[in-house]
């Protein structure tokens, strides 16, 4: 009983599908090295081919190509799958699973080799669909243009509002206040 998570990427869209696979899809990829040919058929993507480009197993630790077999093993790495960034002449001992699928593989790496009839993505499916139907002429009443935008009411300038004064007093013009001065300081000696 098997189970795999697949990550298909698509080299001419340059996005990435995501696809679990149990049981009867699964037992497909058992046996296969990186680097061979898997048929889409066997797990719902009719008429694709796609190359096994790598993973990991259930731990996580990466498959390496050069790496012989089904079982984990602790390699000199100078580069490549398994390190990043390695100072020059200086080689790393990490643990590497090998480069076969098995059970205990948990995430399969796929390149799309051929492409088949019907799109990967969903996006790809939507641009499809209205290119093969027809939709309605708009009419111009529906959906304004863009150049057509609603007249806005321009702003008056209001002058603020005088407050009510009592009848019987004379209005005074308003004195202009001078702003004061700051204290001067003593000077210390």
């Amino acid at each position: 009983m098997a189970e795999f998570k697949l990550n298909i990427g698509d080299p001419k869209s340059k996005k990435t599908l995501k696809k679990d696979v149990k049981d009867a899809e699964a037992e497909g990829f058992l046996g296969k090295k990186i680097g061979d040919k898997v048929k889409g058929d066997s797990f719902g993507l009719t008429g694709y081919e796609f190359e096994v480009t790598g993973g990991s197993d259930y731990a996580g630790f990466p498959m390496r190509k050069d790496v012989i077999g089904t079982a984990r093993k602790k390699i000199l790495i100078v580069g490549g799958t398994g390190i990043r960034k390695n100072v020059d002449g200086r080689k790393v001992r990490r643990n590497i699973a090998g480069n076969t699928i098995h059970s205990r593989t948990a995430q399969i790496n796929l390149k799309v080799a051929k492409q088949g009839k019907t799109p990967l993505f969903e996006e790809e499916k939507a641009e499809e669909a209205p290119a093969q139907e027809e939709k309605p002429a708009e009419t111009k009443e529906e959906k304004p243009k863009a150049e057509e935008k609603p007249k806005q009411e321009e702003k008056k300038e209001e002058k603020p509002k005088e407050e009510a004064k009592p009848a019987g007093k004379k209005e005074e013009p308003a004195k202009e206040e001078k702003p004061k001065e700051a204290p001067k300081q003593e000077e210390k000696k």
